[in-house]
């Protein structure tokens, strides 16, 4: 990498701290199974463990706690979300909420996916401001998905429009708080936890149940 380069880098990462810029990333994991027929049925597993969001929380080593929420706020234990419900991920060692709200979810013949967005809090829960919970901007995007190729499954989590939500009134007081998660705390574990729940999703690891 020349100076320029890293020049480049720098600046650009300023912007992202400074809520300018947005990042976008991909994580994924696969599996290759002996034949067509077995990856057909293991995919079907791999589309349960997608949607049962509540299971997430139970993966092994440092790990992010996920509760899924009704779009009343009531936290649930459904199986298969909808679009308009909730999710609340509390970090690895943290007792901080962050809200996401399912947004789209689809479901093909070798193909299932939801996507989040940044959200305040649940209206039942909340005090009836607009301030959003969490460290990304409402604009960022994560889409949880699995596909089949083959006799092959893959996991992914794609996100979107990564920017710290540390502007306006979205932040509300968590302007500095977010900006310390985003590059600090969440910086150091979204590679270890992505990286695992991909491998959740395509049965390379297994939760402690």
């Amino acid at each position: 990498m020349s100076i320029k380069d890293i020049f480049n880098k720098i600046k650009e990462e300023v912007k992202v701290v400074q809520g300018e810029e947005t990042k976008d990333k991909v994580y994924s994991n696969k599996n290759t199974y002996p034949s067509e027929q077995t990856a057909i049925h293991e995919f079907e597993r791999s589309k349960q463990k997608l949607f049962d969001v509540n299971e997430w929380s139970q993966m092994s080593g440092i790990n992010s706690t996920f509760h899924l929420y009704d779009k009343r706020g009531r936290r649930i234990t459904a199986k298969m979300p909808e679009i308009g419900f909730f999710m609340k991920i509390i970090l690895p060692a943290t007792t901080i909420d962050n809200w996401v709200r399912i947004t789209g979810i689809r479901v093909e013949d070798n193909l299932a996916e939801f996507t989040v967005h940044p959200s305040e809090q649940p209206k039942e829960l909340g005090e009836g401001d607009a301030e959003i919970e969490h460290f990304f901007i409402k604009e960022a995007s994560s889409t949880f998905r699995v596909t089949r190729e083959g006799n092959t499954l893959h996991g992914y989590e794609i996100g979107k429009n990564e920017g710290i939500n540390n502007q306006g009134k979205d932040a509300g007081e968590r302007a500095l708080l977010n900006t310390l998660i985003a590059e600090g705390g969440w910086a150091g574990v979204q590679a270890l936890q992505w990286d695992k729940l991909t491998k959740y999703l395509v049965h390379l690891e297994e939760t402690n149940e």
